[in-house]
């Protein structure tokens, strides 16, 4: 039998997201004018630059001036270790015990909330002959990675122990800063991680990097800000929460305009006109009172299109609202083009951004499904191409 060479075709993307790398400079030279010069900033591209895309997203952070990048896992760090970019590449979450020897090998810097993280470290740094860089997470009030501050004197006597680690930083982590105005526990953190770094000072223990501020904090706080500010979700241009951007305004900082980055978009694949009483979609939850023109869009809630958004939600196609009938299937769902003249299969259908004087905003999507825009972004899938425009 002879075989055949079959050409593989090109297969368009259904759905895509487009990255406004001009938005994503504009908001780090804004944080960099609030910040200051001399303070570091981390540019924090954990959980897929928070669904940007980290391979996308990590060497324009570094072209815009960030200091360093951030990171949740060792997966991830190992994903920036391979694109080979020069700046310092920060674990902030734990990484399994078995693994910390090896990765005391890596050119990374580790948060370290526990001895028995400690002590692995140490036991592969003594292998490896790299010192590893340390940042000791404190608990203030979270209750969640961190040494309580009670521990902290036995952390600087393990330091002073085994000199193959380096004692780089102190950081803690805010828990009540983004829902509410009243920072008052916030404040009560930020004084026990004052009394936990003049303790050290008592030790002949400085300078290290001190570092607490997430993105609200850095906005609303400026006494948080310290050495280096770690910078998330405002980066891609969307504010924490409705507080925080409240707190922003009665303290002044109403001047920090951010510019959203991310927009989401498919096509129209089908278009079909369904006579008055005819059901749409799954489960018949929704029935049409008159003749009905509908688009069939390619997405659904296996790409992170949320299942909540189920006739509650809207798409724009040629600049109108176009909004969501009956349920969001895995793969597909529809929207209603009666009263949008003109639209065509193939038309650009946005999910997520502007289309026009129209927009839909993470902040829109993050309401109706009574969640947070942390969740609307971080949530769309990694198999979505992301493109890279405004360079």
């Amino acid at each position: 039998m002879t075989s055949q060479n079959h050409a593989t075709p090109s297969a368009p993307s259904l759905s895509w997201l487009e990255i406004d790398a001009g938005a994503y400079q504009h908001n780090l030279a804004e944080f960099r004018r609030l910040i200051g010069p001399d303070r570091k900033l981390m540019a924090v591209v954990k959980a897929n630059a928070y669904g940007h895309g980290l391979e996308k997203i990590a060497p324009l952070a570094l072209r815009f001036g960030a200091d360093r990048l951030g990171v949740n896992s060792l997966n991830e760090a190992l994903e920036l270790l391979a694109l080979e970019l020069s700046a310092p590449i920060h674990l902030l979450g734990p990484i399994p015990m078995q693994a910390l020897p090896a990765a005391a090998g890596l050119p990374l810097e580790f948060t370290l909330s526990t001895f028995e993280s400690l002590q692995a470290l140490a036991r592969g740094a003594g292998k490896s002959g790299i010192r590893p860089q340390c940042h000791i997470k404190v608990e203030t009030g979270c209750h969640r990675q961190g040494f309580m501050p009670e521990e902290i004197p036995s952390v600087a006597r393990f330091f002073a122990d085994h000199s193959e680690l380096q004692w780089s930083g102190l950081s803690t982590h805010f828990a009540n800063i983004e829902d509410t105005t009243d920072h008052t526990y916030a404040r009560r953190q930020i004084e026990i991680f004052h009394k936990v770094e003049r303790d050290l000072h008592a030790l002949g223990i400085q300078p290290l990097l001190r570092h607490t501020a997430c993105s609200a904090a850095t906005i609303v706080m400026p006494e948080t800000h310290l050495d280096m500010v770690r910078l998330g979700i405002a980066t891609y241009g969307l504010w924490p929460s409705r507080e925080t951007l409240v707190s922003a305004r009665s303290g002044g900082s109403e001047r920090l305009p951010l510019r959203p980055v991310l927009t989401w978009k498919t096509q129209v694949a089908q278009i079909k006109t369904v006579p008055a009483q005819s059901f749409i979609g799954y489960g018949c939850t929704f029935r049409t009172t008159h003749p009905t023109r509908l688009a069939i869009l390619p997405v659904g809630y296996a790409d992170g299109y949320d299942r909540r958004l189920s006739g509650v939600g809207h798409v724009l196609v040629r600049g109108r609202r176009a909004p969501v009938l009956g349920r969001v299937c895995m793969n597909m769902f529809m929207v209603d083009l009666t009263d949008i003249e003109g639209a065509a299969v193939g038309d650009e259908a946005v999910l997520l951004g502007k289309q026009g004087d129209e927009e839909i905003s993470a902040q829109d999507l993050a309401s109706l499904c009574q969640t947070i825009v942390y969740e609307i972004v971080t949530r769309i899938g990694g198999h979505l191409d992301r493109r890279v425009c405004g360079l």
